[in-house]
């Protein structure tokens, strides 16, 4: 390969708006002095943005029109956008075999002239700066990537994808400098180092269920994000007012990764968890046992929810009379039964169909008594009227097909073993029926409702109401761990299926848990459709464009720790590929075992040390009890904690400002420096134990250390 200072490009047109540098400028100086107009232009867009939204608040100020406020809204998003300041703003350069040169940036960079300076890295033209190879080089002949310190290139990496026998030279690649880094608590945006087999999932079409399986260190987090970025500047209008929502599996996660969209200059994206997508409406007061939770987590549960609603419409055996004025029209049973017919047969929430069964009653009596009296048929509105206020017919209707709220239906599944027994008949087991009933709380608004509750109650309000609020797109991580429930109360919210769904079997922990992702894409992918001639509406099989992709290429967590973890897969999860890590070597595991008696002093001696070097820290344990006996040891030496504990209500960034104390599933999704495995035999005894210990041990990016007074689990014995 040619360096790059012999490498002639003087003579080329070029696509930014300043010349190409000469051949024999040093390549620092000529990407330094781009990089500084590009500030200079960017600075210049910011200006002429705020200028034209004071132009704007003028125009609401003096007209106060519906269109002065929608664009002066347009106008604030702009300049908002503008404003958000991220990482480098140009961290590349791509040469093209016809003569086109492009600089690639976190955003869009233009002069005055509309040339442009930085091309968005999520622009077509800049995809080949993320997959182009020697062997096939999509139209490239030269790559270059920045390293950047605040706004000044420290270094270039330069590739010649017309040589198949050079290699590349320069400074490191600058994703394994970046991968050097030191945690600071918070997600950084990986733009500037996006593989080609992330850029892949990124920049997947919007219509499509997405699911990304990828082992620890793989980037799904990322890359989640980074999708939802793309797709939000790809379908822009599309998705202005379906907007996109973000759904992490805790409140720690979610402040974890909270940086990473507004620094790509996305601020309209909701991000949450399941349960506080209904928060408002239903609080979390309680929690299941294991063997509760995975009952209330299947997806035959939307079955018992169908039939328990299905169970409330009673048609009468004597009939009803509607009264209107002095006329009487009576309907037997049966006569009820096929004005109800349609109805039953349809797609309507219950309430709705409700409503719309009533008044097919009404409308059906007013013409059973014209067809019998032969009326003058002006008169239908006040025969209609008057019989739809008939409190006869009111209250007996009410008692047929009542108006139900979502809470009362799934206590009552609850609390009344006849009810739960009708609706559950043949799906649950009596024992299992047996788990589920429990005493109400003396009113709705203070029931105990547990997590498990909370997309059950979604689905009872979806059958009732139907869906108030549909997304986009829904990008969901560590979707392992959720329900078929909980997939579906995610599904529901997705216009056209469209979500990306990222996970990794391995880490799959809860006793809830799907068991494979072709399950899971069943449940993500139900649609509503009538049951065959029985009543309300059940699910059937929709199969939206489904695919799964899979990342195996481990960038976080170097090899050191992940190969070690790795010898777990063999009885945790066997069928799922080993991520294989590009960080060769690393610090080896460090195992300290100690007597029970000494166990906290070699623990906070360890930290201790570990603090020294100005390491984000974690301290993983496998109960609450330990996370407490944790706390006083490192308390005991002055160390600053913080401890996650099952509410996981601790403020501020995890492992930064203090050492985190958490347990295996507070841990999912986080990375830290440092993580200290306090007694990996206890962690490997719970439930899902191995992938419990699997999780904890691929957290750290640069040490892990094991501290220990009991046996380890033999598949950790490094003899």
């Amino acid at each position: 390969m040619r360096s790059p200072s012999s490498r002639s490009s003087s003579s080329r047109p070029s696509s930014d708006s300043t010349p190409p540098a000469s051949d024999h400028a040093d390549p620092l100086t000529a990407e330094q002095a781009h990089l500084d107009r590009a500030y200079e232009c960017l600075a210049a867009m910011r200006s002429r943005a705020d200028a034209t939204l004071a132009i704007g608040e003028r125009s609401v100020r003096e007209e106060d029109t519906v269109d002065a406020h929608v664009t002066r809204y347009h106008l604030e998003r702009r300049a908002q956008a503008l404003r958000a300041d991220g990482g480098p703003l140009c961290f590349g350069r791509i040469d093209s075999d016809g003569g086109q040169r492009w600089h690639i940036g976190r955003r869009h960079v233009e002069d005055d002239e509309s040339r442009p300076v930085v091309v968005d890295w999520r622009a077509p033209v800049a995809a080949p700066f993320y997959r182009a190879t020697v062997v096939d080089p999509l139209g490239l002949i030269f790559r270059r990537r920045f390293s950047v310190e605040g706004r000044t290139i420290i270094a270039v990496f330069d590739e010649d994808l017309t040589d198949p026998d050079a290699a590349a030279v320069g400074v490191p690649d600058p994703l394994l400098a970046e991968l050097e880094r030191g945690r600071s608590g918070r997600m950084g945006d990986i733009v500037a180092t996006i593989a080609a087999e992330q850029d892949h999932i990124i920049r997947a079409p919007l219509d499509r269920l997405l699911v990304v399986q990828g082992g620890p260190g793989t980037g799904k987090t990322a890359v989640g994000l980074h999708r939802a970025a793309f797709l939000l500047f790809q379908h822009r209008r599309e998705l202005m007012d379906t907007r996109v929502l973000v759904l992490g599996p805790n409140p720690v996660f979610l402040r974890y990764i909270a940086d990473v969209l507004p620094s790509l200059g996305e601020t309209s994206v909701r991000q949450t968890t399941v349960a506080d997508l209904v928060a408002a409406r239903f609080r979390v007061r309680a929690v299941d046992d294991a063997a509760v939770r995975e009952i209330k987590g299947r997806g035959d549960m939307a079955r018992v929810i169908d039939r328990a609603l299905r169970d409330r419409i009673v048609v009468p055996a004597e009939g009803i009379e509607i009264r209107s004025g002095l006329a009487v029209v009576r309907f037997d049973a049966d006569d009820l039964a096929t004005v109800l017919k349609p109805v039953l047969e349809g797609n309507l929430p219950f309430n709705q169909g409700r409503d719309v069964a009533r008044r097919l009653v009404v409308a059906e009596s007013w013409r059973r008594h014209r067809s019998r009296l032969g009326v003058d048929p002006g008169t239908e509105t006040a025969f209609t009227s008057a019989a739809g206020r008939d409190p006869g017919f009111n209250k007996a209707f009410d008692k047929l097909w009542p108006r139900l709220e979502c809470a009362a239906l799934i206590r009552s599944l609850y609390t009344s073993p006849r009810r739960l027994s009708r609706a559950a008949d043949g799906l649950l087991t009596t024992d299992e029926q047996a788990l589920l009933r429990r005493k109400g709380a003396s009113k709705l608004s203070k029931e105990r409702w547990t997590a498990a509750d909370i997309p059950l109650l979604d689905e009872a309000d979806a059958r009732c109401n139907g869906v108030a609020v549909r997304y986009g797109h829904i990008v969901v991580d560590e979707a392992q761990d959720l329900s078929a429930m909980a997939l579906r109360m995610i599904a529901r919210r997705a216009k056209g299926h469209s979500m990306t769904v990222l996970g990794d079997l391995a880490q799959a922990t809860t006793p809830e848990a799907t068991v494979s992702w072709t399950e899971s894409i069943r449940h993500l992918s139900h649609t509503i459709a009538a049951d065959d001639g029985a009543g309300l509406d059940i699910d059937v099989e929709h199969g939206p464009d489904a695919e799964v992709a899979e990342l195996t290429v481990g960038y976080r967590v170097p090899a050191a720790i992940l190969d070690v973890a790795n010898r777990l897969l063999a009885e945790a999860a066997p069928a799922v590929t080993p991520a294989r890590s590009v960080r060769g070597g690393g610090e080896p595991l460090r195992i300290l075992t100690a007597e029970p008696v000494e166990l906290p002093t070699v623990l906070a001696s360890e930290v201790a040390a570990l603090r020294e070097r100005e390491l984000s820290i974690a301290v993983i344990v496998h109960d609450h009890d330990t996370m407490e006996a944790a706390a006083d040891a490192l308390g005991t030496v002055g160390l600053p904690i913080q401890v996650f504990d099952r509410s996981r209500t601790a403020a501020g960034l995890p492992g930064v400002d203090a050492v985190a104390i958490l347990d295996p599933a507070a841990s999912k999704g986080l990375e830290f420096d440092a993580v200290v495995v306090v007694e990996p035999g206890d962690i490997a005894a719970l439930p899902s134990g191995l992938r419990h210990l699997y999780v904890a041990m691929t957290r750290a990016v640069q040490y892990l250390s094991v501290v220990h007074s009991r046996p380890l689990p033999a598949l950790l014995d490094l003899e």
